[in-house]
């Protein structure tokens, strides 16, 4: 049995019956159009983003297959650490470096397993803006901050006075 070409399908009787890329016309005349610009009711399915796949061979163990979400995991769990021994800002650095690692990663490798979330420009922009502000804030603690930003002392002491 094959499709008739306005978009129908033959059913088990012979009779012509509306196919699933059969759409309406602009007044609504079945049969006219060849599919619908709408997305469906029903989602089904969620698609991968991309460079969502697995980051090693299939075979491989299942940590091995999601290496650079665990490598940035496992350096933001040793800023945590850092952070819990009264290292706050050294702590707080290495968490910065994790999220913008885990931006470098995001850029280089076509796949990085989950830690494709989203699409990868929103994922870079995201991982590398959360990161770099860590690391800005991290910077400019207070007491002694490592980094002083004129711009910024002359904006709290205008707020504050």
């Amino acid at each position: 049995m094959q499709a008739e070409p306005g978009g129908s399908e033959p059913d088990r009787d012979g009779k012509a019956r509306p196919g699933p890329d059969a759409g309406s016309g602009p007044e609504g005349e079945p049969g006219r159009g060849a599919s619908s610009r709408r997305p469906p009711r029903v989602t089904r399915d969620t698609a991968r983003p991309e460079g969502g796949g697995r980051a090693a061979p299939g075979r491989a163990p299942a940590p091995a297959r999601q290496w650079p979400l665990l490598a940035v995991l496992g350096m933001t769990g040793l800023g945590l650490l850092v952070v819990a021994f009264d290292a706050f800002r050294i702590g707080t650095i290495i968490i910065g470096l994790a999220m913008i690692g885990g931006a470098v990663l995001r850029w280089s490798l076509p796949s990085v397993g989950m830690l494709a979330v989203r699409s990868r420009f929103t994922d870079i922009f995201t991982y590398g803006g959360l990161g770099l502000a860590i690391l800005l804030l991290a910077l400019m603690a207070q007491p002694h901050p490592w980094l002083k930003i004129p711009f910024l002392d002359d904006v709290l002491h205008f707020t504050v006075q």
